[in-house]
């Protein structure tokens, strides 16, 4: 009897083994203020990121991808989720600013924490991907980048961020050390437990301190110190990306790991302040919305750079599919994996909201533009409550990428057919 137990045990054990084994586990690695072109494989010819291209060159790669918004904390809450900022309500970096109060001020008040607290809820009430991937036994890493209180409010099993604007602890990720994931992993290897790990390092993004061996590459190629530094930084974003890759290969990982690439938002470097220059962060332009997305399954996925559209809300029901999870009806991206869904689609949709919301539970008062994109064509229709002034805008992105030549008066019908699906798309809530 003892020896039929215990090879009942041994057997039992054996098959969570099998069954953990066949879970892929999950790096997604998150870009911060990143333009879509800065990069090798993207056609840069100044900026050197020879990690990414490698991942590139393995990956199914979007080279039009996109991101609904183009401020920080709603494109990751859409990322975590795969839910578009009026869905899950996290529009705006911060809460409504009290008029005449200094923005550092308003940050350590009283209103400030309790807005946050708001949001932070408003995570907690949607299908987050570290709470869904947990329901089939993964344990889940948060690093870098979070704004939505402590790690765990997003789902995460384990993190680095305590709760504070930004990430706090866990904007050491990248800059300072690699090795809190490396420690994780080896505790999920121990464990025989799948994991994912949210790798959003606060790097390109400013502050722009990039070590002297990289700023040195770049010091001669422009006269601008502020862009040296900023193309200094992303490839030192891409050195610990490729550290990243590195440490899946030498534990033998690799093959049985999705690796997804995204990039928050875009960024253009102003020559003189440093700061983000026009139609790039916060902005409606494709300089602030478009990101190169990969994904890499080398024991699934062929690599292929695919024509078609992606956004940044495909994400989430991806790799729900892929770790066997079924995807929220709610969720209304598409599996990235499915050539018959990629070659269906046709448009791509997002909002931009303003830096500080207006109303906390109602997304469209913050909303500042609607837009989408269907085949060549950028729509941009500007919200009047926060945007006054502002006219619809039309491109031909393909044509026109750094979008110069508004079209919207010569092509008026296609303005009038692509504004009704933008309409239909968003409830204007």
């Amino acid at each position: 009897m003892r020896t039929h137990r215990f090879l009942l045990a041994a057997f039992a054990l054996l098959a969570g083994r099998l069954i953990a084994a066949d879970q892929p586990n999950i790096v997604m690695i998150v870009s911060d203020d990143h333009h879509w072109a800065d990069y090798s494989f993207m056609g840069s010819k100044v900026v050197q990121t020879p990690n990414l291209d490698r991942l590139a060159a393995q990956s199914l790669t979007f080279a039009r991808g996109y991101v609904p918004g183009s401020l920080c904390c709603p494109s990751l809450a859409s990322m975590i989720t795969g839910q578009y900022p009026h869905q899950h309500k996290v529009t705006s970096n911060d809460p409504p600013l009290p008029k005449g109060v200094p923005a550092a001020k308003f940050q350590q008040s009283r209103e400030f924490k309790d807005g946050r607290e708001v949001m932070n809820r408003h995570m907690e009430a949607a299908p987050a991907l570290p709470r869904l991937l947990g329901q089939k036994g993964y344990l889940s890493f948060q690093t870098g980048k979070w704004w939505q209180g402590h790690y765990s409010r997003g789902g995460f099993t384990h993190g680095m961020t305590k709760g504070a604007r930004h990430g706090d602890e866990g904007l050491d990720i990248g800059r300072k050390t690699m090795q809190p994931i490396y420690d994780f992993i080896a505790e999920a290897r121990k464990e025989k437990k799948p994991f994912f790990v949210w790798y959003a390092p606060m790097m390109p993004h400013s502050p722009h301190t990039p070590p002297p061996q990289f700023l040195d590459k770049y010091k001669d190629k422009t006269p601008s110190l502020p862009v040296a530094k900023y193309w200094a930084m992303v490839e030192w974003f891409d050195e610990t990306c490729g550290q990243l890759l590195d440490h899946l290969d030498r534990q033998g990982l690799a093959e049985n790991t999705i690796v997804v690439y995204v990039a928050d938002n875009g960024w253009i470097t102003d020559p003189e302040s440093g700061r983000y220059a026009p139609r790039s962060k916060q902005t409606q332009y494709d300089g602030g919305l478009r990101t190169p997305i990969m994904v890499r399954w080398p024991t699934t996925v062929k690599p292929e750079m695919a024509p078609q559209l992606a956004s940044s809300i495909d994400i989430a029901p991806t790799l729900l599919t892929a770790a066997g999870i079924k995807v929220p009806a709610s969720l209304t991206g598409i599996n990235l994996l499915d050539a018959g869904a990629r070659r269906s689609r046709n448009a791509v949709y997002g909002e931009c909201f303003t830096h500080n919301a207006v109303d906390l539970n109602r997304p469209g008062s913050s909303l500042r533009w609607r837009w989408m994109i269907e085949g060549d064509w950028k729509l941009i229709v500007p919200a009047k409550q926060n945007e006054p002034d502002a006219v619809v805008e039309l491109y031909n992105v393909t044509a026109d990428p750094n979008e110069q030549k508004n079209l919207a008066a010569a092509e008026k019908s296609r303005v009038a057919e692509l504004s009704k699906k933008l309409d239909a798309w968003w409830d204007g809530r």
